[in-house]
């Protein structure tokens, strides 16, 4: 048994006046959305870096608890991934590595993130120059540190 459905009236397709309606209503919702997104980027920018300073954060700290001490200025982020070669080498550095993908990662402009061990924030300073890569800056161009992450 099978169920034929009658068609309705004579519908042949959509009016020009429903397009443009149509067509108007995407105009303004784009005129309202795309201004949100265009500014997001940057905003999108900082929150990897704070996350990623926060991930080398919390390795630094495996670090530790392994060898008794942070890597040196020296040594930089890399002993998070290659047993360090110079100054107090970790005789109890794990095999592997302390970074999930074995490569200290960029900040999200293609910059390497600053080390300094001892810090002036603390044991540690991990820093962004953010987009322009030089110290300082406001906006898009602000500095990401270890110690000013909420």
């Amino acid at each position: 048994m099978f169920c034929s459905r009658k068609r309705v009236g004579n519908h042949q397709g959509f009016t020009l006046i429903e397009i443009m309606v149509v067509l108007v209503i995407l105009g303004i919702l784009a005129g309202l959305i795309v201004p949100r997104i265009i500014g997001r980027p940057d905003e999108a920018r900082r929150m990897k870096a704070k996350i990623q300073i926060q991930s080398l954060e919390t390795a630094l700290q495996l670090y530790k608890l392994d060898t008794g001490n942070y890597p040196t200025t020296e040594q930089g982020l890399g002993a998070l991934v290659e047993a360090p070669s110079t100054g107090e080498l970790a005789n109890s550095w794990r095999e592997g590595g302390y970074l999930e993908k074995g490569q200290v990662p960029k900040d999200p402009w293609g910059n390497d993130y600053i080390f300094l061990s001892p810090g002036t924030g603390g044991d540690f300073d991990i820093i962004s120059y953010g987009a322009d890569g030089t110290s300082g800056g406001e906006g898009k161009n602000e500095d990401i540190n270890n110690w000013d992450l909420d």
